[in-house]
C-alpha cells in the first residue's frame, strides 16, 4: 500500500491537538474495569464483547464470562452452550463461538496465552484491524493507533473535517501518537469520542473544541460515511437478530421440539422462524438431531 502524504494543514493540526487531549485525558477518563489490569485474555475478551455493543452493556457480562473462564484454555475447553449462555444479551452470538475458537487456537499454537504481534492477533477467528490493535496497545503497549468509529469521528471531525478514506484515516490517527503513553492516549481518542464527539456531536461542551477543524471551519459534518465511521444499525425490534436471539434463549435450559420453538415464537411467520432456525444450525449456534434443538451441539462435552 502507498504511503499516504497528509495535507499540510493536517500535519499543522496533529501537534496542537495531540498536547490538549494529553492535557485532558484525566477528565475524559471513564472507570472501565478492563483498563489497566495487565491481564491480556480479560482485555481481548472486552475487546471482542465491545464490537458492535456499547460499553455500559458490556461490563456486567464481562465480569460474568472471566469468573466462569478466567483463561484462554478454561474457555476453549467449555462446551459451546456455556460460553453462549453466558454471552446472552449481548446480541451478535457469533462473536462467542469465535472467541471460543479464538481460545482453541490460543492453546493450540500460542501457549495458551494471548498472542502480541498484531499478525498473530488477526490469525484468530472472529478478530479484524481495530481488535487487533486494540489489544496490541492496551494489552501490550504496542506504538499502534486503535481506530474505530469513536475514533473516526474525532479524525474526520477535528484533524481533516472532510470525508476520509481507511488508509487516511489510518495515517492521521497513527500520526497523532505520542513517543510515550501511547495505550493511555489511544483510551484518551476512545474516550472523547465515546462522550463528545459522538454522532449527534457535543460540540458546545467539547474539551477539545479550541484544536477542531470542524468546530471552527463549519459545513457539512464529515464523520458520517468516513473510513471507520459505522453506519446506525437498523432497528433491533422485530428484526431476524430479535427472533434469532428469542430462538436462543428458549433453547438456554434444555432442547426443544420444533413444535415447541414454533410456539414460543407463534407471533412470528413460521416460514421465516423455519429460515432461522436453519441459518442458526449452519452457523454452529444450535444443534439439531432430528427431533430436538440445542443450544451448541447437542452432546457436546467439555474437553
Amino acid at each position: 500500500m502507498p504511503e499516504v502524504i497528509l495535507e499540510a494543514d493536517v500535519l499543522e493540526a496533529l501537534t496542537p491537538f495531540r498536547r490538549e487531549l494529553r492535557r485532558v485525558a484525566p477528565v475524559l477518563r471513564r472507570d472501565l474495569p478492563w483498563m489497566g489490569i495487565g491481564d491480556p485474555w480479560a482485555i481481548f475478551v472486552s475487546e471482542v464483547m465491545l464490537q458492535q455493543t456499547s460499553t455500559r452493556r458490556v461490563i456486567e457480562p464481562w465480569r460474568r464470562f472471566l469468573d466462569a473462564f478466567p483463561t484462554p484454555e478454561s474457555c476453549a475447553r467449555a462446551p459451546l452452550a456455556e460460553v453462549l449462555r453466558l454471552w446472552s444479551g449481548l446480541g451478535f452470538p457469533r462473536r462467542a463461538k469465535s472467541l471460543q475458537g479464538a481460545a482453541r487456537v490460543m492453546c493450540e499454537k500460542f501457549n495458551a496465552s494471548v498472542p502480541s504481534a498484531i499478525d498473530d492477533l488477526l490469525s484468530l477467528p472472529g478478530v479484524g484491524s481495530y481488535t487487533a490493535h486494540a489489544v496490541a496497545s492496551f494489552a501490550f503497549n504496542a506504538p499502534v493507533a486503535v481506530l474505530d468509529t469513536n475514533v473516526g469521528r474525532v479524525v474526520s471531525r477535528a484533524l481533516a473535517n472532510r470525508l476520509l478514506r481507511p488508509s487516511e484515516a489510518q495515517a492521521i490517527a497513527t500520526g497523532l501518537l505520542p513517543r510515550d503513553g501511547v495505550a493511555a492516549f489511544n483510551q484518551a481518542m476512545l474516550d472523547l469520542g465515546a462522550q463528545f464527539c459522538t454522532r449527534a456531536p457535543r460540540c458546545a461542551v467539547c474539551p477539545l473544541r479550541r484544536k477542531c477543524r470542524f468546530h471552527r471551519e463549519g459545513g457539512t459534518d464529515p464523520a458520517p460515511g468516513s473510513a471507520a465511521v459505522s453506519r446506525r444499525q437498523a432497528p433491533f425490534a422485530g428484526s431476524d437478530r430479535q427472533v434469532r436471539g428469542r430462538l436462543m434463549k428458549a433453547l438456554h435450559e434444555r432442547p426443544l421440539t420444533r413444535g415447541s420453538l414454533l410456539g414460543l415464537v407463534d407471533d412470528v411467520n413460521v416460514e421465516r422462524v423455519e429460515v432461522l432456525l436453519d441459518q442458526l444450525v449452519q452457523e454452529g449456534l444450535i444443534g439439531y438431531d432430528g427431533s430436538h434443538f440445542a443450544l451448541g451441539n447437542l452432546g457436546e462435552d467439555a474437553r
